[in-house]
């Protein structure tokens, strides 16, 4: 399969690099604006290959979407990083015109790629490469609760002390302040999270879980990249090995949860067609009043880009 990354920047060159170590594609491309940025990058990972032990092709071309031609799976990272003081609103004008370029000229040579978004704001991005492709919204979606929930999991394991791989949750919502962590669907090896932390623990947890990502830009300056990467590495993962693994990922929602034609984070089985089932839980009226009200923040921003009339 070859798999094509559109952005080499700090999070589109890691989601390459995770790919390439977990051997998911013969061929990755690595697409960006900035002469000679993805060529150097995709270099530099090559020639890691016998060190780290991988077969995996990586090139980089600077805005030739032909050489990505029939890819199964186009990756978009593209667009402006959020920098210190800007919130994923602000994002909006400027990254949807370029998630709408890109996502148009990478399916114009792989029709029938699955896209993954990771552009931010991340779930109204993914409803402009919706819009922008034509295609199903089956095989259209973003990353973001697996993001979400690996922060919110390292967050457990740290004041526990314990490995963030005994750590299972589960977040819904849009990917920024208006998230919904699930304490109740919460545990590390099945005990659940409320049997083993304070609940005012839990508390700021959650919050510090809604502010990850900000918290991230205030301290380097710009959108993480380890994390991202390799959150999208692992949806990958699931879909070329058709493992059917349930993740929460922004995916179009048109009844479940009362909530409609909107892109929104919710678990679903992800698999080789894409998004195989939208899963709905059972909320109590505190969860679902939170994901009413992350809802209504994603359909703001939604609008706003239906006001700019780019589609």
């Amino acid at each position: 399969m070859k798999i094509t990354v559109i952005g080499a920047g700090n999070v589109g060159a890691t989601c390459a690099n995770v790919i390439a170590h977990k051997a998911l594609a013969n061929q990755i491309v690595l697409v960006d604006v900035k002469e000679g940025l993805a060529e150097g990058k995709a270099l530099d990972m090559w020639q890691t290959a016998s060190v780290n032990i991988f077969d995996t092709r990586i090139t980089g071309v600077t805005n030739n979407y032909e050489a990505t031609s029939d890819s199964g799976i186009i990756v978009i990272t593209s667009g402006v990083p959020r920098k210190p003081g800007m919130s994923r609103d602000d994002l909006i004008s400027i990254n949807a015109k370029i998630v709408k370029d890109v996502t148009e000229k990478a399916i114009r040579y792989s029709p029938e790629a699955i896209i993954i978004v990771v552009s931010n704001p991340l779930d109204v991005m993914t409803y402009a490469a919706y819009l922008a492709s034509k295609k199903h919204h089956s095989k259209v979606f973003g990353m973001a609760g697996i993001l979400d929930a690996a922060r919110y999991k390292s967050f457990i394991a740290e004041e526990l002390n314990t490995s963030p791989r005994d750590v299972q949750a589960l977040l819904l919502g849009g990917h920024g302040d208006t998230m919904v962590p699930l304490p109740r669907y919460t545990s590390v090896s099945g005990i659940p999270v409320s049997q083993l932390l304070a609940q005012e623990k839990i508390d700021q947890i959650v919050q510090k879980t809604r502010q990850g990502g900000g918290d991230l830009v205030k301290l380097i300056g710009t959108s993480a990249w380890y994390a991202p990467g390799a959150a999208v590495a692992l949806m990958v993962e699931a879909i070329v090995h058709d493992q059917h693994r349930i993740f929460s990922i922004c995916a179009h929602v048109n009844g479940e949860y009362g909530i409609r034609d909107i892109y929104l984070g919710v678990p679903v089985k992800l698999g080789r067609s894409g998004v195989e089932e939208v899963i709905e839980i059972e909320l109590d009226e505190d969860e679902k009043q939170l994901l009413n009200d992350s809802a209504c923040s994603v359909r703001r921003l939604k609008k706003a880009l239906d006001d700019m009339k780019l589609f």
